[in-house]
């Protein structure tokens, strides 16, 4: 059985092993392919499995992989790399990764967090530059310092991520609020309208998918709506925000920081409006990345095609 993966690289970029996928045929494994359907064409030709994670299998591309094609997976939980009703129109099953990165990502969160809130790199760096060894007073810092205990947690989405991180954030004192788009009833945790969420949260969270409905939510008039200083993290999805307005509301001092593991398009370009504020931390979207959060994705996606082989297909999507 020939088995094909398009873009290994951002999984696996040589520190773990494809061998369990090789238990089913031969493995060709491709770091990067270019978005040329020629090339992808080429590359994905005579697959019977064919794994992608960001190579975009389109309409065309599937039907032109048939007869042989009998099966697609996916090395990630979203679903944009594939069309999907092709597809479904080809017969094709197409499976994804759930909940692989739930403690990786709500990890993420509060790192990220807590970095706003405690400035940890910026006052290691002060101290190796010779600050401290310069200072009169026996401590010294450069940003105010915030205690998390008492402040309000607003989460945007209350699924598995969602529920980890207010559990962590329960553990620093945190009272903890959730917005999804049903209502729900739970003791520690009351569900609240958005723009009650937006206007009461000291912190406000993201942890929804990114849909047709919330695409921009983050807004010039939602960010009018927020609490003076509030500090927004978005481990989700770029497109939740509207990053022109989160820059006017990051330099007129409505948000204090802005904690972003995720950008609208990836890589940014060099001149993105949110590049070179310094209330704006950004990360290059590795919030999913552990070793072991990898290792588990892997081994989910061999599972994967394992139990397709079986007939008892799981993760379709």
């Amino acid at each position: 059985m020939k088995i094909v993966i398009l873009d290994g690289y951002g999984v696996n970029p040589g520190d773990l092993s494809w061998n369990e996928l090789s238990d089913f045929g031969h493995v060709t494994v491709y770091d990067r392919t270019p978005a040329d359907s020629r090339e992808i064409l080429s590359r994905a030709r005579g697959a019977e499995i064919l794994i992608t994670n960001k190579t975009y299998l389109s309409r065309e591309l599937i039907f032109s992989l048939l007869p042989e094609l009998r099966y697609i997976g996916l090395l990630s939980t979203g679903t944009n790399a594939v069309d999907l009703i092709a597809a479904h129109d080809a017969g094709i099953p197409v499976t994804n990764i759930p909940s692989y990165s739930t403690d990786a990502v709500a990890q993420m969160t509060l790192a990220l967090l807590l970095e706003a809130v405690n400035q940890v790199g910026l006052h290691n760096q002060a101290v190796h530059s010779g600050k401290w060894s310069q200072c009169t007073d026996f401590c010294f810092w450069l940003k105010p310092q915030l205690l998390l205990s008492g402040k309000t947690l607003g989460l945007v989405g209350y699924g598995n991520i969602g529920r980890r991180v207010a559990a962590i954030a329960w553990a620093f004192g945190m009272r903890v609020q959730a917005h999804t788009r049903h209502p729900f009833s739970e003791e520690h945790v009351p569900w609240v309208d958005r723009d009650t969420l937006f206007s009461t949260s000291d912190v406000i969270s993201l942890h929804c998918p990114l849909t047709e409905e919330n695409a921009g939510m983050i807004n010039r008039n939602t960010i009018a709506g927020m609490k003076s200083g509030v500090i927004l993290i978005n481990t989700s999805r770029g497109g939740l925000l509207v990053e022109e307005d989160l820059k006017e509301g990051l330099l007129s001092g409505k948000i204090a920081y802005a904690c972003l593991d995720v950008l609208g398009h990836e890589p940014p370009p060099v001149d993105h409006p949110l590049m070179g504020i310094p209330n704006c931390l950004i990360t290059p979207h590795i919030a999913w990345a552990p070793l072991e959060t990898r290792a588990r994705l892997i081994s989910v996606a061999a599972d994967n095609v394992r139990q397709f082989l079986r007939g008892t297909p799981i993760h379709t999507v």
